[in-house]
């Protein structure tokens, strides 16, 4: 069974590191970063520990 990180919550159920059972990731420590030069809300966001199931 797949440890979740309770203090990262994820509701990505398309990503790898998604929790099969809980809306939690299941690794250590995630990057967050951003595709805008100048971000200013939190849709300019993203996990780029992302990787797709």
């Amino acid at each position: 069974m797949e440890k979740c990180n309770e203090c990262i919550k994820c509701t990505v159920e398309t990503c790898r590191h998604h929790h099969n059972n809980k809306n939690y990731c299941t690794l250590e420590a995630i990057q967050i970063g951003t595709h805008e030069g100048n971000p200013t809300m939190d849709q300019c966001t993203d996990c780029q520990s992302f990787i797709n199931k």
